[in-house]
């Protein structure tokens, strides 16, 4: 580690350790603790821990330690919604902006993806997933967008990953990232559309499943019972 990149290698590390649940939503990230386990002083530590709650990750909390987000189903069902109409209109004028060298580096890793879904850490394969739709962000070629859409991605980074891990999902994404990538290199706005629409659908319908199974979703309350008249 350099101190110039310590605080983002010690901020993905704490980002690694919430996706694969050694620090689950609601515990306490222990300042002190933390950064003697990881070697290093408290004031990278305190600005990693910043910067996971610019993501949304992290809950800071005065006077006490911060806590890992736990956002609610509704919470997570809004994040996609804005996420969605960004990576929409970001991917359809990546259809009409993007240089050919860009295309081809989004095919690239959509390839690199492919060659190693089965061999390395799941996690691994999450970050390359999303620097896939991150390329195609800035190959909008506005930035603004691109900034809105790296905040939103960084919102839903533990829900995405929940969805990506989903081992029925394998097929299906692969064969998704290759048509939006086909899309993409034909620079056909339609068809790059209904696969991404596709793809996001998808998101929401693991994410309610994955609340199903953790039994985080409220439970029908019964309706009150109409007295019936004499």
């Amino acid at each position: 580690m350099t101190d110039q990149t310590l605080p983002d290698q010690i901020a993905q590390t704490l980002r690694r350790d919430i996706l694969r649940g050694k620090l689950a939503p609601g515990d306490s990230i222990k300042e002190r603790d933390n950064a003697a386990e990881m070697g290093v002083s408290r004031t990278p530590m305190r600005e990693a821990i910043r910067i996971l709650a610019k993501e949304g990750l992290v809950i800071l909390r005065p006077s006490r330690s911060p806590i890992v987000a736990s956002p609610s189903l509704q919470e997570i069902t809004d994040n996609i919604e804005v996420l969605s109409c960004l990576e929409l209109k970001s991917a359809q004028l990546a259809c009409e902006r993007a240089t050919d060298d860009e295309l081809q580096e989004i095919q690239r890793i959509q390839q690199h993806m492919e060659a190693v879904y089965d061999t390395v850490d799941p996690i691994d394969v999450f970050e390359i997933d999303m620097s896939f739709h991150i390329a195609i962000a800035r190959a909008s070629h506005n930035p603004s967008m691109a900034e809105a859409h790296n905040a939103f991605l960084s919102r839903l980074w533990r829900a995405r990953y929940l969805s990506a891990i989903r081992k029925r999902s394998r097929d299906r994404v692969l064969s998704q990232h290759r048509a939006i990538v086909a899309g993409l290199l034909s620079r056909d706005p339609e068809a790059v559309t209904r696969e991404i629409g596709s793809h996001l659908e998808h998101l929401v319908i693991n994410v309610q499943h994955r609340f199903e199974e953790d039994g985080l979703l409220p439970e029908a309350t019964e309706p009150e019972a109409v007295p019936e008249k004499t």
